[in-house]
């Protein structure tokens, strides 16, 4: 038998997801059948996976320490160290520093506020990269934490390897949880700042259907709700020449490329953007900049960041283009 104890970032789970991420190499029938048979107890008793967890909870598995260590991934010899013994990664230092620095806007105990430099990508495409997550999980395996939790910070939006700006991170259970909620229910406002070919002078929204081809990375603009998922893009022109125009861009929906392929659907793709401007040739970069975050009015976790507004510094290749241009912010 070998028993676990719910930390902090463990608690508030479902006891099956915490079981799904302790046990990680089980599959889930065979958790389901120990919760039937009494091998899985919570505090001592039955429990049948809806409960929710609560910190200080007791996790009691009446299972050989080999097969337990088999469903964790974990060597048995390991297990005579801590009776909570790390499970996967989430106790571990992220391997290597990364070699570019994000700079933290903002941090407490809940929430990362990120500035992400262009070129960086948000997480791994194939291993080796570096990303925004090795940061994070570096920056949290560096502050105090209970090496038994099987939390894992992470990030809570994304951007474009060549989009810059702002970045979310969730550093507890709590806060990751209360981050991804605002971002699905779209409470937390997005805005973006680009330049764009094309002179604009009037605000709009825009709305269509948008569709990812996979293999070229690339999506598409229609009209028809049968080709693509619904977006929405607000945007209002901040300054304007006969050539360009800086627009102050709302991501009403967030999907892949929205921003880029929507504006260059209407005939104002953006300045540098190879893959949707045909006119920007492969140098530079498309001039997009994840600039504010409006937080909305919370309670619970979060409720200190109601009414925040986040902004990160324009980057300098985008003010040097507007400079050049004789525009303005």
């Amino acid at each position: 038998m070998q028993e676990f104890t719910i930390s902090k970032n463990e608690a508030g789970l479902r006891f099956d997801k915490y079981l799904a991420k302790l046990l990680d190499k089980a599959p889930q029938s065979v958790i389901q059948k120990s919760l039937r048979k009494k091998n899985i107890l919570l505090n001592g008793k039955k429990a049948d996976g809806s409960d929710k967890t609560q910190l200080g909870d007791r996790v009691q598995i009446y299972m050989r320490d080999e097969t337990i260590a088999m469903f964790r991934g974990t060597d048995p010899a390991a297990k005579g160290r801590s009776e909570t013994a790390v499970s996967g990664s989430a106790g571990k230092k992220a391997s290597g520093k990364p070699s570019i620095r994000v700079p933290i806007l903002y941090e407490d105990e809940h929430v990362l506020v990120l500035n992400k430099p262009a070129g960086l990508l948000s997480q791994k495409a194939k291993p080796g990269d570096v990303s925004v997550v090795d940061f994070v999980l570096d920056h949290y395996a560096g502050k105090p934490h209970d090496p038994s939790e099987l939390f894992v910070p992470g990030i809570c939006n994304r951007l474009d390897r060549n989009t810059d700006g702002l970045m979310l991170a969730g550093m507890s259970l709590a806060g990751s949880q209360e981050l991804n909620r605002i971002v699905k229910d779209r409470s937390l406002q997005k805005f973006y700042l680009c330049v764009v070919e094309g002179t604009v002078t009037k605000p709009d929204v825009l709305k269509g259907f948008l569709r990812k081809d996979v293999k070229t990375n690339k999506v598409s603009i229609s009209e028809d709700p049968d080709l693509g998922e619904a977006i929405e893009t607000e945007y209002e022109p901040v300054s304007a020449n006969e050539s360009f125009s800086v627009l102050k861009v709302h991501l009403i929906t967030g999907k892949t490329h929205q921003i880029r392929a929507h504006l260059a659907s209407i005939g104002h793709p953006l300045v540098g953007d190879s893959k949707y401007n045909k006119s920007a040739g492969k140098q530079g970069r498309p001039l997009l900049h994840s600039w504010q975050m409006h937080f909305p009015q919370m309670q619970g976790t979060l409720e200190h960041l109601s009414g925040r507004i986040f902004e990160a510094p324009i980057p300098e290749d985008i003010l040097t283009f507007i400079k050049e241009e004789n525009l303005h912010i």
